[in-house]
Order: structure tokens, then sequence, then C-alpha cells
């Protein structure tokens, strides 16, 4: 991948993941918040957070797993199919603010 589709990928992630833990936080406990650089985006809420990099997602429960944007607009975490870029932000801010 280019490193310009790279930066437009990384820039669509982090907007999903703000995008979609506002909503989710409208009705939870807490609020999210996304903090975003070139080299990682990590979205917290409370004392909770999970880190995406390049290549792998880490939570602050220690579990690691492998990560990737891809050129088509999916995400391939772990060993699990491809799904798409908005499907994936959604679900990880739903787990992070509702617990699944």
């Amino acid at each position: 991948m280019n490193d310009r589709l790279h930066i437009e990928l990384w820039t669509s992630w982090a907007s999903l993941l703000r995008s979609y833990a506002a909503a989710h936080g409208l009705n939870a406990k807490e609020h999210a918040v996304v903090e975003v650089s070139s080299e990682e985006i990590t979205l917290r809420v409370g004392s909770r957070w999970m880190r995406f990099t390049a290549d792998q997602v880490e939570r602050s429960d220690g579990g690691t797993v492998s990560f990737a944007l891809n050129e088509d607009g999916t995400v391939s975490v772990g060993g699990a199919p491809a799904e798409e870029m908005d499907m994936a932000a959604e679900r990880f801010a739903r787990e992070m603010l509702h617990g699944g």
C-alpha cells in the first residue's frame, strides 16, 4: 500500500472510531476519548484502552491481535474475515462503551 493511501485510510479509521464512540457514548455511563497520531490511535474509556498501530491492536487487558487497514476499505483483525471499516469501528466502540 502506498503512503498516501495509508494516510487516508488511517485518517478515516480515526474519524470512524470518533464518530461511533461519540454515538455510543450518548447512552453510556462513561465517554470515550480518541487520541490520534501518525503511529497509533488510542480509544480510551475510563481506565480501559485499545491501541491501534499499522499492524496490531492491543487492549489494556493484555490482549493483542493483528490489525490491518486494507486497500479496499476493509479491516483485518486477528484471523477473522475482513470487515468493512465502519462496521469494525462501530463494533470496537460498542465493545469499549457497553462491554460487548
